[in-house]
């Protein structure tokens, strides 16, 4: 990057009326990302769009009596972040296993919750931690969990493919030592054969979680609002539902009627099972630049612990040589929703992270091309822990977009165990992808993984992890290519690239304000720096 483009700025300032922007931010580094890679000093905003970039004196000039000045004081500017792939913030009202970082901490959090819960009664763990943060580096297993308490039934939800049950709640579920697992999901054991109550995927179905405490429409609104108020505090502006409900799509649309929501939403819709997609009643582009129906998300393999692969995975988990993972729908049915969908003007995102079950993905996706072409409409393979080479002409054939997660950064001893240093080093391959020239965007699946997109950066440009040192160094990328995938990237995966991912006149103005230079700082400072402004659509979402 290099300093240019000042008097290209400021000449399409110049043919523009000169009514006075509504808010300048001065004396700072804006990087902005477009094609000729400027850094500038400053721009301007007005009805919530960006009208110039340029010096501070130049862009001091569109200031009037009434325009808001921002000192950035040499601070950086960036445009908006964006999420890719979002389920929710995490949290909620079950036992909080995120701050836990062994065993005994695990289970004295259950048990302080079983001290205050009627006998009998069913305790259910929050999803968003993970195993990798523990010191002992595995799972709280049935025998661990009878420690906590053997007088309540325990589901330790574990990301959004596994639960843990203790002997309570195999019991209450009638989940007997028998149990065969079902066709797409799986059923743990302990090496004397005992069910260890570990459930994955299909053979999670017996299980019913105890209903969420009914909220009025208001306190739901309220609530949303609040959690996107917590988004815009990292840096977030915009994110995409990976997976949602058509009630709260149209949550959404009454929260921008009132002019309440703090950041741009795009949206993934399921289907229900057995379900037609025109029962959604929603059109397949339904929206506008704050609320925006992203497509239909489907799912063809499990997750950390079920991801379908071309090879067995590692022993002991590979069973003899007999586990590749787990495929959760059967192949036809999957290929002729996907066919129906694109004949019906529906995108389609598909989870897929091992490589076989990218294969299955890219059958689908290529014989659906043949009924009506997808390669401009930007079908999406949701992860992509594990592509092949071989399989990268294929994505590029048919204009496919990969949505790329830090899953690695919180779970690679896990990873490693199931799939081997050598996979495991090359989970969601970001360099390989940009080098075959594979669209990319950035996210996190929050709750599976921590929300923070700076966090992510992080694990992209260094390849670092929470607990198991840098894993896959040759996947590297610069702190411009992540950047653009966290901003550009994002846009182009919903269409709005016109619109967003860049900070140049014309564009909204979404924009981040950090406290220090993410191109040039020590590395562990892109975790960890602070954010000073985030602003949507001109106005300030939040200020430290």
């Amino acid at each position: 990057m290099k300093w240019q483009g000042f008097v290209l700025a400021l000449s399409l300032a110049a043919c523009e009326p000169r009514e006075p922007a509504d808010t300048v931010l001065l004396n700072g580094k804006v990087v902005t990302l477009d094609p000729a890679g400027t850094i500038a000093e400053a721009l301007a905003v007005r009805e919530g769009r960006i009208v110039a970039v340029g010096t501070s004196a130049a862009i001091l000039e569109r200031a009037g009596s009434a325009t808001e000045r921002i000192d950035l004081e040499g601070k950086t500017v960036v445009p908006g972040l964006a999420d890719n792939h979002y389920h929710s913030i995490g949290g909620g009202p079950g036992v909080d296993l995120s701050r836990t970082r062994n065993l005994q901490e695990v289970l004295d959090a259950i048990t302080a919750r079983a001290a205050e819960t009627p006998e009998g009664e069913v305790i259910v763990t929050n999803s968003d931690w993970h195993e990798g943060q523990l010191r002992e580096q595995r799972l709280p297993y049935r025998d661990d969990l009878d420690r906590a308490t053997s007088r309540h039934p325990v589901v330790v939800v574990r990301g959004g493919h596994e639960y843990i049950l203790n002997s309570a709640a195999l019991t209450r579920f009638r989940i007997a030592e028998s149990v065969k697992a079902p066709e797409g999901g799986s059923v743990g054991r302990y090496p004397d054969g005992r069910l260890n109550g570990e459930l994955v995927d299909t053979a999670r179905r017996p299980v019913t979680l105890p209903p969420k405490p009914e909220v009025s429409a208001e306190e739901r609104l309220g609530a949303l609002v609040d959690e996107y108020r917590r988004l815009n505090e990292v840096g977030l502006t915009s994110i995409r539902y990976a997976s949602a409900s058509p009630a709260l799509y149209h949550d959404l649309e009454e929260l921008e009627k009132r002019g309440e929501l703090p950041l741009r939403v795009s949206v993934l819709l399921r289907i229900p099972e057995g379900a037609a997609p025109e029962s959604l009643g929603i059109a397949p582009d339904a929206g506008d630049e704050w609320v925006r129906v992203a497509g239909i998300k489907l799912g063809v393999d499990g997750g950390f612990e079920g991801g379908l692969m071309r090879e067995p995975y590692e022993e002991p988990w590979g069973q003899n040589g007999t586990f590749y993972g787990l495929q959760t729908v059967p192949t036809e049915p999957y290929v002729e929703l996907v066919r129906k969908l694109n004949q019906t003007g529906w995108r389609v995102a598909t989870h897929a992270v091992g490589d076989a079950a990218i294969d299955l993905v890219l059958d689908a996706y290529e014989k659906a091309n043949q009924d009506r072409s997808i390669v401009s409409r930007r079908f999406a393979i949701e992860h992509g822990f594990i592509p092949r080479e071989d399989q990268f002409p294929r994505m590029k054939a048919l204009g496919l977009h990969v949505t790329a997660q830090n899953h690695l950064y919180l779970a690679a001893p896990s990873l490693t165990k199931y799939w081997g240093a050598s996979r495991a080093g090359w989970v969601t391959p970001l360099r390989a992808y940009i080098d075959a020239g594979i669209t990319v965007s950035l996210g996190t699946d929050t709750p599976v993984v921590p929300y923070p997109p700076l966090w992510v950066l992080y694990h992209f440009i260094t390849r670092d992890t929470i607990s198991a040192g840098v894993v896959g160094e040759d996947q590297r990328v610069s702190r411009e290519e992540a950047l653009r995938a966290m901003t550009v990237g994002g846009a182009e995966l919903t269409f709005e690239e016109s619109l967003k991912g860049t900070l140049e006149p014309g564009k909204l103005a979404d924009l981040v304000v950090l406290e220090e230079d993410i191109l040039t700082c020590e590395p562990e400072r892109i975790r960890d720096m602070g954010v000073a402004l985030t602003m949507v659509g001109g106005k300030i979402a939040y200020r430290r």
